[in-house]
């Protein structure tokens, strides 16, 4: 601990303050969250091969949020006890796919949005073998963002994870020392990659596809009921988007300086500190959101929840089997 940190005396009233933020906020969104994310998966597990309107790309969505619910528990546990007995691999496990599920979700909800628009604006280019293509882009999505989120663990230091003889995980644990013009070099590679190259794809997307509405020839799709569809699925993407990541982009460099002792401010410093467990946690609503955007704006779970159908393959092979037993019982 530094003369700075020696000189804000109160960290254990801060301290307590992000412990009861995040039990809060971790233990509302735990049961809402599994259950829209198991049932999405459900759903698009049916229309994965019958449509085209980016459920491949939902499908992953669901996946990073459901990740993301399942270390809630072990998260909501140290922040109600206040020590962490499970392991420091454990806790760096659960540190590092907290960045991996979000940042997966920014880029699947990239894709969503993209693909949605595609489709109104250009529906003749999509085919069998675009279909692949999107497999190999959530492939590829989920290596990158892997890669990319290396260094949020990496730059935590394993060896002073004790607090009062109290096991500390996730934030608390302390910064490795890094030079000012490397932290500055993460700092925009994260937000520009991260933040801001994403926001705008899904702002321009949303543009677009408002530009098709007003304009009846725009596009090759003439049927306004698609084109709302498929403005209310990226108009949410971009909600989801604007509410649960960019707070937290805005706090995320403020947080890193003032773990790395650039800020000397002690009020500013305790302003930072409880605004960012604020803002982590509208960045883990999400994955409540995205079901409530599934539901709300795409006719397959429409159709799915309000009169479970028989996918077309199994009704063609059930009518194959009674016409093939009907030519039985005449033979015989």
């Amino acid at each position: 601990m530094n003369s700075v940190n020696q000189s804000c005396r109160n960290s254990e009233d801060l301290r307590t303050y992000q412990h009861h933020v995040y039990a809060v906020v971790y233990s509302v969104i735990l049961a809402p969250g599994l259950l829209g994310n198991v049932l999405a998966l459900w759903v698009f597990r049916v229309y994965v091969r019958e449509t085209k309107k980016a459920v491949v790309f939902m499908m992953n969505l669901a996946v990073a949020d459901l990740l993301q619910v399942l270390s809630l528990p072990l998260r909501i546990y140290y922040y109600l006890n206040n020590t962490w007995p499970f392991g420091h691999p454990l806790c760096m496990i659960c540190f590092y796919l907290k960045y991996v599920n979000m940042y997966a979700s920014i880029f699947f909800l990239v894709c969503v949005s993209v693909r949605r628009c595609e489709l109104i604006m250009r529906p003749l280019r999509y085919n069998s073998s675009k279909r692949k293509g999107d497999m190999l882009i959530c492939a590829s999505g989920w290596m990158l963002v892997c890669l990319a989120c290396l260094p949020f663990p990496l730059l935590r230091n394993p060896k002073s994870e004790q607090n009062n003889g109290e096991h500390v995980c996730f934030s608390e644990l302390p910064m490795r020392n890094i030079s000012t013009p490397g932290a500055w070099a993460l700092l925009i590679i994260a937000e520009l990659v991260g933040f801001i190259i994403p926001l705008i794809l899904v702002l321009a997307c949303s543009c677009l596809t408002a530009g098709s509405l007003r304009d009846p020839t725009a596009g090759a799709i003439h049927d306004r009921g698609e084109k709302r569809r498929a403005f209310r699925m990226v108009l949410s993407c971009a909600v989801v988007f604007l509410l649960c990541f960019a707070p937290y982009h805005i706090t995320m460099p403020l947080d890193f300086l003032v773990k790395a002792n650039a800020v000397s401010s002690c009020s500013l410093r305790d302003l930072i500190l409880r605004c960012h467990p604020v803002t982590l946690c509208l960045a883990s609503l999400n994955c409540s959101l995205d079901p409530l955007m599934y539901y709300f704006t795409t006719d397959e779970f429409w159709r799915r929840l309000s009169k479970p159908e028989i996918p077309e393959s199994m009704t063609f092979s059930r009518r194959l089997s009674c016409i093939t037993g009907g030519e039985r019982a005449e033979d015989e």
